[in-house]
């Protein structure tokens, strides 16, 4: 028995006492996302290659350490798994490379960075690709890091302890399906889009009365109208460019264009992993997305098609709802093409 003098002695069993605590909340402060072990994870170096001037390895010490609360599932023959909660540390895609200088193989051709894309391939030769603008134009920066320490988060009556990597992770935070979060990364290299379209910057008007889809170079369909049986989805927005600034307050409603593109495109785990959407404009102005921003978000800020209808700029617009800039709101799309990245 356990006695616990007062003014009156109180005795307990120490099953009571046990029962009691296992019945109990604990709640070490407000942070629920900091009340477990943090495990170091085994880093490996890291190279960083591509299209840059200054290729090398990375030097984490230089580098901020970031934070991601994530919840991670994976599919496993066609159903979804889920694997566990946690708080993944280390060191955001973003700051590696936001000192590379670029050095575009298509510089002349197409300076803006708009078409290039980031290949992250582990020790295991397993690869998975980014779209430039997930890590420069995103409303919330440092949402992919490489994951050196992870601690649980813990639910508090169930008590779930869910299993630790060993090695460090690519962590992708704003996918719903973990396909992206790749383990052990030693390499990372950015690339320029294989595909070239022909610059023409006084077409008047700008204009295409639809879209062709292509899927590995070979053509499996058209857009020409928005599908009225599918819901429509409005957002509000600061229409703000990387270079001119305030273009526009305004509302853009259309469908999301994962949905159109579903009928033509699978979402399996290899397409979520290394697949890449090439989208152009009429005047050869062109922008890419990695399929799992289009198909795979859990952030409920999707990527649009929207039906402007009018002779500039127009028939269709793509809205990249998580962008901050506008710049990948690319107008009379004429294009869009499907590479799965080897």
């Amino acid at each position: 028995m356990l006695c616990i003098l007062s003014t009156l002695a109180v005795c307990v069993s120490r099953a009571e006492v046990e029962e009691a605590a296992e019945e109990a909340v604990i709640v070490e402060n407000n942070d629920f996302y900091d009340n477990e072990t943090s495990y170091r994870l085994r880093t490996p170096e890291i190279y960083v290659d591509g299209e840059i001037a200054d290729k090398g390895l990375v030097n984490f010490a230089e580098l901020p350490v970031r934070s991601l609360i994530v919840k991670e599932a994976t599919l496993e023959d066609g159903e979804v798994k889920f694997i566990g909660a946690y708080r993944f540390d280390g060191y955001s895609l973003f700051d590696i490379l936001k000192e590379r200088i670029l050095k575009k193989k298509n510089q002349k051709e197409f300076p803006p960075p708009l078409d290039l894309y980031v290949e992250i391939e582990n020790a295991a030769g397993e690869k998975v690709v980014a779209s430039w603008g997930e890590l420069i134009y995103p409303n919330k920066l440092n949402r992919i890091i490489v994951a050196t320490s992870v601690a649980r988060i813990i639910p508090s009556k169930t008590k779930e302890q869910w299993p630790i990597p060993e090695t460090s992770q690519m962590v992708f935070a704003d996918d719903l399906l973990s396909e992206r979060n790749l383990s052990e990364p030693v390499k990372i290299t950015v690339r320029s889009a294989t595909r070239s379209f022909l610059i023409n910057r006084k077409l008047k008007p700008l204009y295409s009365k639809s879209i062709k889809l292509y899927k590995e170079g070979e053509p499996v369909g058209k857009i020409d109208e928005l599908d009225n049986q599918l819901k429509t989805q409005s957002y509000k927005n600061i229409f703000y460019g990387r270079g001119r600034g305030l273009h526009k307050i305004s509302e853009f409603t259309g469908n999301e264009i994962k949905e159109i593109l579903a009928k033509y495109f699978s979402s399996e785990k290899a397409v979520l992993q290394r697949g890449l959407f090439t989208m152009a404009a009429a005047d050869g102005y062109r922008v890419v997305f990695s399929a799992s921003e289009v198909f795979n978000r859990n952030d409920q800020s999707e990527v649009l098609i929207v039906d402007q209808g009018k002779d500039e700029g127009g028939k269709f617009l793509i809205f990249p709802a998580p962008d901050y800039f506008s710049d990948r709101a690319i107008k009379a799309v004429s294009e869009i093409h499907f590479d799965l990245i080897k």
